[in-house]
């Protein structure tokens, strides 16, 4: 398994490639709408970078100061590419609605789609590869960057269809329209990782999806006359917590209690792994409640 830090590594090579490709578009064509692609790549090596501290420092082990670990790290990296794209938004559209006022005709438009469509292929691939990474690292961070770059993949595919039609029609109003699009886009997308950012630093519980495994690990003890309830989760990061209460009946011994506690402990482990869990252990006194045998010590 790679580090996550190589992964970020990659997506840092790729902005620097794709800057010097799309500066150069910007350059041969005079196109605002290039232009505006360009700053957003721009965005991305400082995210990126920011990212790379990060998960840097989410990755350090838990010490007496931060005895749950470092895991909420990630969240300042998204929540910090969020901020960064408000910024390039701005320049965006202020940048748009000069050259609507100004129009200029473009120049090698030919060469500036070609050196555009490189850069966006290189998006393309990196940004398939941090999903794949994200999901395997639990990482927030990862997947924050691998988002953006989506979204840049398709304002690429927006900007170089639309610069296209200027060439062909000469509408050169349609150039400043691209580029205060390509603004609001990522407007939009910065204001979902700036929220991202802000559920996890407030404890967001776990998906649902793994809250599911972990009551189907629960629940497969209750043929023991164990229950359970107050479950409760949260996420840091690529870090993953559960508290929970196991009821077992009254009479039983502590040493018989925590010897299931072990067991359900390794359960949620297996369903989750990683998981960080905190059992609490409370007597059962419903009627009816069964007394199992203690389990088999290995």
């Amino acid at each position: 398994m790679s580090s996550p830090l190589r992964f970020i590594q990659l997506s840092i090579a790729a902005a620097i490639a794709t800057i010097v490709l799309k500066m150069g578009a910007w350059w041969v064509t005079g196109s605002v709408g290039l232009l505006s692609d360009a700053l957003e790549s721009f965005v991305n090596l400082a995210g990126a970078s920011f990212a790379l501290w990060m998960i840097a420092i989410a990755r350090t082990p838990a010490d007496a100061d931060h005895p749950f670990g470092h895991g909420k790290a990630e969240y300042f990296s998204s929540g910090f590419e969020g901020i960064l794209i408000f910024g390039a938004a701005l320049a965006i559209l202020a940048t748009a609605v000069e050259r609507f006022l100004n129009p200029q005709p473009l120049a090698q438009v030919d060469i500036g789609l070609v050196f555009s469509a490189i850069s966006t292929a290189i998006n393309f691939l990196v940004a398939r590869t941090l999903f794949r990474a994200a999901k395997e690292h639990q990482s927030v961070a990862l997947d924050g960057d691998a988002r953006h770059l989506m979204t840049d993949v398709w304002t690429s595919v927006g900007v170089i269809g639309a610069v296209a039609i200027v060439a062909i029609t000469g509408w050169l109003w349609l150039d400043p329209l691209i580029a205060a699009g390509v603004g609001l886009n990522i407007l939009r997308e910065g204001t979902r990782l700036v929220r991202g950012s802000a559920q996890g630093l407030m404890d967001q519980s776990l998906p649902p999806e793994d809250l599911d495994r972990a009551r189907t690990a629960l629940d497969s003890f209750a043929a023991n006359g164990i229950r359970y309830a107050n479950i409760k989760t949260r996420l840091a990061g690529h870090q993953r917590f559960l508290s929970v209460d196991i009821r077992v009946p009254g009479e039983w011994s502590v040493r018989m209690g925590h010897t299931w506690l072990d067991r359900i402990e390794t359960a949620l482990g297996q369903a989750l792994p990683g998981l960080h869990v905190v059992t609490h252990l409370e007597p059962d006194d419903a009627p009816g409640a069964r007394r199992p045998q203690p389990p088999t010590q290995a």
